[in-house]
């Protein structure tokens, strides 16, 4: 992994999208061993006005500008312990910012930013935190309702990547981030994965969602069509 940013540092992105009324996104780009890793930022608007911020990304002045507008970040999820890169400035940038991380991965978020809590109520019944079940603690989620459905947001649980020429693209397409169709990457089935049971039914779970429109995840494209035969798929793998 890269090491932790301890100043503002911006590195190749895109621009923010509203992909649905109070949910923005934006990705980027992390020089990893042997490839580059596309990685995804999804802002959340509450109730108040405020804003949580999932998986953070250092930005350019014009796109954070941009989220400040769209809503004052008031909690930074860090979704898991490989998500830790821009915590620490985030929080330097944002001081009354509260980090929140599940509960198996705070220790070693911890050696990075403070975490203030492994559960946390927003204080809106449209968005709600979830650990993921079968993960060891490892790996949070959101669920954010909106008239237009519900978007589902994942960090590392679920891979989307294009398939890319050469080695890179083979060695994404072996690690299982990239590939036809969205899928548990390998390395997350050994690193993350600690019952299969337990995530086959937090999977399921996810499908039965009757108006679930959306799945977004942070390496990868949303889902944003058949999302609950998508999710059975997954279930349905993990036999």
């Amino acid at each position: 992994m890269p090491q932790i940013h301890e100043t503002w540092t911006v590195l190749s992105h895109g621009p923010s999208v509203e992909l649905d009324d109070g949910t923005l996104t934006v990705t980027g780009q992390i020089h990893m061993p042997l490839m580059d890793l596309e990685r995804r930022m999804t802002v959340v608007r509450l109730s108040d006005g405020s804003s949580v911020i999932y998986s953070a990304i250092a930005l350019g002045d014009v796109e954070m500008n941009r989220i400040k507008t769209f809503g004052e970040p008031q909690y930074l999820i860090v979704p898991g312990d490989k998500h830790r890169l821009d915590a620490k400035i985030f929080k330097q940038r944002y001081p009354s910012l509260q980090i929140i991380a599940p509960p198996g991965a705070s220790e070693r978020v911890s050696k990075v930013v403070p975490v203030d809590a492994t559960s946390v109520d927003f204080g809106d019944p449209d968005v709600t935190w979830h650990v993921v079940s079968g993960t060891g603690g490892r790996e949070a989620s959101l669920l954010v309702r909106r008239r237009s459905g519900t978007t589902l947001i994942l960090s590392d649980l679920v891979g989307n990547l294009h398939q890319k020429r050469g080695f890179e693209g083979w060695l994404l397409h072996v690690a299982g981030f990239a590939g036809d169709h969205p899928q548990i990457p390998r390395v997350v089935r050994m690193l993350l994965v600690e019952n299969k049971g337990r995530l086959r039914q937090q999977l399921l779970e996810w499908a039965a969602i009757p108006d679930l429109r959306r799945i977004i995840m942070s390496h990868g494209d949303p889902i944003e069509t058949h999302c609950g035969e998508a999710l059975r798929k997954l279930a349905a793998a993990l036999s």
